[in-house]
């Protein structure tokens, strides 16, 4: 097993999941323990941690988890000056916090609207505002933003909340990939498609398959060219390509995990 990540110091946000499995940030936390990293898991729901943990220390790894609410800055920028007093720098930067809600513009409230833009963009920006200047002080860093391709395509529901604060994670990603890439920092995003994860059954087969998670997989399935779906593992080897020094001189771009769905549905 390599060690990209030996010696290093990773936050990765939503690293817990909403049942067992492979959700991404599960997956991710893993990944980058694996191979060396000691991770930050930030989650708002303590016991969403424990299966990451658990799958941590099974194989020898370091895990510190964080219960948080990552919209709220004053208790990001808490977090991150703890990590630093007690390790003394941040190398890696996972966003990975995100969820959707479904409707249009007249369909969704405008109290759900501002959820979505806060839970899937002001999260980011709130991380980037408290970590990037530890970043720039230690000489360098890797940051990783999980958008989706609901912010590049239709992805087959009605979902504005989702899909604009999606988009909103790319492009901001791009600005600040540009401002920080003289200060040996990289910024970068991850767009996965529509992978099963545990979300599938604990969430979306009930929002959209009236609780039938077979029929929601065949629905998503079949909008793949590769014909399977992913799962939060795929996500994960993605994050660690874009977080190690082996995408040295990538910055400000994204890569799609999605089987090829994007460009059919385009």
């Amino acid at each position: 097993m390599t060690q990209r990540f030996a010696g290093k110091v990773a936050i990765v946000t939503g690293a817990g999941c909403v049942g067992p499995g492979w959700g991404n940030g599960r997956a991710i936390a893993v990944g980058l323990a694996r191979e060396g990293a000691l991770v930050v898991g930030v989650d708002r729901d303590a016991d969403s941690m424990t299966e990451t943990a658990g799958r941590i220390a099974a194989e020898g790894g370091r895990f510190a988890p964080m219960v948080l609410d990552v919209t709220d800055g004053a208790a990001l920028a808490r977090l991150v000056a703890a990590v630093v007093a007690e390790h003394g720098r941040i190398d890696v930067l996972v966003n990975n916090v995100g969820g959707s809600a479904a409707g249009g513009p007249v369909e969704m409230s405008e109290e759900v609207w501002d959820l979505q833009i806060d839970t899937n963009l002001k999260s980011v920006f709130l991380a980037l505002k408290h970590v990037l200047p530890v970043m720039e002080r230690q000489g360098g860093g890797a940051v990783v933003n999980l958008a989706s391709t609901s912010g590049i395509r239709w992805t087959g529901a009605a979902q504005v909340g989702y899909a604009a604060s999606k988009a909103g994670v790319i492009q901001l990603g791009k600005v600040v990939a540009v401002q920080y890439a003289a200060k040996g920092i990289r910024v970068n995003t991850v767009v996965p498609g529509q992978m099963h994860t545990p979300m599938v059954e604990a969430r979306l087969a009930g929002q959209r398959a009236g609780g039938d998670v077979e029929a929601l997989v065949r629905q998503r399935v079949a909008r793949i060219p590769m014909g399977f779906a992913g799962d939060g593992r795929d996500t994960a080897a993605a994050v660690l390509f874009l977080a190690s020094d082996e995408a040295r001189f990538v910055t400000g771009t994204e890569l799609v995990v999605d089987g090829g769905m994007s460009i059919r549905c385009g």
